[in-house]
């Protein structure tokens, strides 16, 4: 049976190599925090379970193609928001969206709740419509409130290179939500769905 005190490289490289129980312990080291990440960019825990039930099939048939290149975690997070990733865009065949629970009685402002889940869904077309690159850096800085710094780690690339992937997501999602603009939305990214931007490029981050 693998040593619990192995390290994460050599636990990829054992399950590489046929050990049954390597790619076991990694799950059980670092499940809890990929499930967060996951749960975070779906924002549904059916949706996120999903999402990470098929990053961990994808990681334990890649193993064999991690090259060291970077963290055994940041490859694992990075399968997981591609995974994420995968399941937005296929969401966007789905046309048919449940209406927001609203508990006994009828809400207070109807029509609102309508536009809010209208607008969630114009942003999830329009993050689809990105590449890859960009959309995953606009996910985790603006989504998932990722420093720049630690997405850089995540998809292991320079910080530089985040911040011009999402200063290009970003100028890309103003024009394909400007319209937005004139159902009274305060910016042309919605703030639930994107974070408040100004307040952490304030911040440095």
């Amino acid at each position: 049976m693998t040593a619990p005190a192995s390290s994460d490289a050599d636990l990829i490289a054992a399950h590489a190599h046929g050990d049954p129980h390597a790619f076991s312990e990694l799950v059980r080291r670092h499940r809890d925090r990929l499930w967060a990440v996951a749960l975070r960019t779906m924002r549904d825990p059916e949706e996120a379970a999903d999402a990470l039930q098929d990053a961990l099939i994808s990681a334990f048939r890649a193993a064999s193609s991690f090259r060291a290149e970077s963290r055994v975690t940041t490859w694992l997070h990075r399968i997981v928001v591609n995974a994420c990733l995968d399941r937005i865009r296929r969401k966007q065949s789905r046309p048919t969206v449940p209406l927001p629970d609203t508990g006994p009685g009828e809400p207070a402002s109807p029509r609102d709740a309508i536009a809010e889940q209208d607008t969630r869904l114009a942003v999830q077309d329009a993050l689809a419509a990105l590449p890859e690159e960009q959309r995953a850096a606009i996910v985790l800085v603006d989504v998932e409130g990722y420093s720049v710094a630690d997405t850089a780690r995540l998809l292991g690339v320079a910080e530089g290179t985040v911040k011009s992937r999402c200063a290009r997501g970003r100028a890309r999602l103003a024009k394909l939500l400007g319209h937005l603009r004139n159902h009274g939305a305060v910016a042309n990214v919605p703030s639930d769905a994107v974070g408040d931007r100004q307040r952490r490029d304030r911040e440095g981050r």
